[in-house]
């Protein structure tokens, strides 16, 4: 398996997300926004088409409308709170309906197709390079900033009360989760990238007794789905978005039965 240069940097580039979306995933399902994650997963299908379509990167597409549709469904949910939820079913709704019609007139239709379910074999160099770095920048925002995001995570106005800079914070985690979301739709798909977001952490939330374990347990569940999703997908022969979602669904059934039975 490691023999093959396309196996070596699917696993590398699903290592890093594996990291970088429960870290996200923490944050958005604390705040109960885990579907905005959803919509921009879906969203960057438009911007997938835009790319297949215009001859530049996909991912780089699908990056600037994950971008403008994240801070048009914060800067919504903030001016007109009442209108968060139908904000972001219709940005949702939007960008599928645009990714649907450039679908038809996009190069290929097997590649457009690999971006909805993931594909391992397509990952490059540059989307290595790419994810590196917002990798890198993840990790930054997360360790120095742990204490700000937690407190934005549980309740922005305590969080400004404590002298957080909640409108910074928000802009800065908003940007890198949807740069983020963006990256992870060619290795695991836009039908699928929440499932990542949130099933980790909900695991997690099984166990887990603080925020801190929260945070590392979900870390270490991200990594293990994916690194076994990516295998049982090269080994089986089935999408790596699939095999992700499957395996993430059977650890949460088996922590779930270690609480009941076990952990009494």
């Amino acid at each position: 398996m490691l023999e093959f240069a396309f196996m070596r940097k699917a696993l590398f580039l699903g290592f890093l997300l594996s990291i970088m979306i429960p870290i996200i995933g923490i944050v958005m399902v604390n705040r109960k926004t885990s579907m905005i994650g959803d919509a921009l997963s879906h969203t960057a299908l438009a911007g997938v088409g835009m790319g297949l379509i215009l001859g530049f990167d996909p991912l780089l597409g699908s990056a600037i409308i994950c971008v403008i549709a994240a801070f048009l469904i914060e800067f919504i949910r903030k001016k007109f709170p009442q209108y968060g939820d139908m904000a972001t079913a219709v940005i949702m709704s939007t960008g599928l309906g645009i990714a649907a019609i450039l679908s038809d007139f996009a190069p290929g239709g097997n590649s457009f197709e690999s971006y909805l379910f993931g594909s391992i074999s397509s990952v490059t160099t540059a989307d290595i390079i790419n994810t590196s770095i917002v990798f890198i920048l993840v990790i930054i925002l997360s360790v120095t900033r742990y204490s700000a995001l937690l407190a934005i995570a549980i309740d922005p106005n305590t969080a400004r009360l404590s002298g957080v800079k909640v409108q910074k914070m928000d802009a800065v985690f908003t940007l890198l989760a949807a740069i983020t979301i963006a990256l992870s739709v060619k290795i695991i798909g836009a039908l699928m990238v929440t499932s990542l977001i949130v099933l980790p952490v909900a695991t997690a939330l099984i166990v887990a007794k603080s925020y801190k374990q929260t945070f590392f347990i979900t870390t270490i569940l991200g990594v293990i789905y994916m690194m076994v999703g990516i295998i049982v997908s090269y080994h089986f022969d089935i999408k790596p978005g699939g095999a992700i979602v499957v395996n993430s669904l059977i650890g949460m059934a088996v922590f779930a039965l270690y609480k009941k039975f076990v952990k009494k």
